[in-house]
């Protein structure tokens, strides 16, 4: 059990700095390309940090645990909001000054409630996997229609700001393939360790993946709210929760039913989904509220986190750890 921990920390450790390599070495590239600031921060960030739970969707759809890669997508989400934007907010409240910004929260809603009714069968197969794979498309020409039509909104000048502008063509591009090959290890090795210690302590692979997986998987996107917000670039925080949520619907979500359709466990959508979409109500309101000032306050990232709390503590009880 030892060596399965220490396989564990040493595979969130890989995949959180191979990730950052990534990104890094894709926005270079992209760059170095003539791709603009908004097209490189919307869409390439955006995806490079969801590739953890990509990655680790798709391998453990491929070993046949689908309930790990449901729980990732799910848990992610619910980590990205309430822990990474509440704890990034109670350090440093957040202004929303990008309309472009506020105009993807609704669509991230409006995922989530398709998502809900694809999944209210309880069943996750092929036709749902492939409808939420289009939709993934579909948000990606949306974003890249949007980056073209939307210069000089508030978050282009902070993306620019944040790529990388002296690297080489061969460097981007071998910190690019190298982060992408780490990546792929270290999701390798996170799945194996985290199945070993689910079955060991008689966990279920959703409730790992709710837990563990996702607050490993969501570390990139907490380390880039955190270094956004520090430097006042408070829409690239928020924005890179949107973001992430949305892939993480369309694209980490999608994986295992096309991999590997499966009955999904009931308390997917009597617990977790339902606390996804509160979550994200709750996100709507304070970041596009009819208030004058959109601001995402100390209290409110308090709040935030304190029902993050309250969700793992019921979930743990629930799982029987307590």
């Amino acid at each position: 059990m030892l060596l399965t921990v220490v396989a564990l920390v040493v595979g969130l450790v890989l995949l959180v700095w191979s990730a950052d390599r990534f990104v890094i070495g894709a926005s270079a590239t992209a760059s170095i390309l003539g791709v603009s600031p908004l097209v490189i921060g919307i869409l390439v960030v955006g995806i490079g940090t969801s590739a953890p739970e990509m990655l680790v969707s798709a391998i453990s759809a491929v070993d046949g645990q689908p309930g790990l890669a449901v729980g990732n997508a799910l848990g992610s989400n619910i980590t990205n909001i309430a822990l990474i934007l509440g704890f990034t907010a109670f350090l440093i409240p957040l202004n929303v000054q990008s309309k472009l910004v506020t105009r993807e929260i609704p669509l991230l809603i409006l995922v989530m409630l398709v998502g809900y009714f694809l999944l209210l069968d309880g069943h996750l197969g092929v036709m749902d996997g492939s409808i939420l794979l289009v939709g993934f498309l579909l948000v990606v020409l949306r974003q890249i229609w949007e980056a073209k039509h939307s210069k000089g909104d508030a978050i282009e000048a902070e993306f620019a700001a944040e790529i990388p502008r002296d690297m080489s063509l061969p460097v981007a591009l071998g910190w690019l393939l190298f982060g992408f090959l780490l990546l792929l290890a270290s999701a390798r090795v996170l799945v194996w360790s985290a199945v070993e210690i689910a079955h060991f302590f008689g966990l279920s692979d959703l409730v790992i993946g709710l837990t563990v997986i996702a607050v490993g998987t969501s570390l990139p996107e907490l380390a880039a709210s955190i270094a956004a917000a520090r430097k006042n670039e408070h829409d690239i925080a928020i924005g890179n929760v949107v973001g992430s949520n949305l892939f993480n619907l369309l694209g980490v979500m999608a994986l295992p039913g096309v991999i590997s359709p499966s009955v999904l466990d009931p308390k997917v959508m009597s617990r977790d989904y339902p606390v996804m979409l509160l979550l994200t109500g709750i996100f709507f309101l304070v970041a596009c509220g009819p208030r004058r000032a959109r601001k995402i306050t100390r209290i409110e990232g308090s709040g935030l986190l304190l029902i993050y709390v309250a969700y793992l503590t019921y979930l743990l009880f629930d799982a029987g750890v307590f």
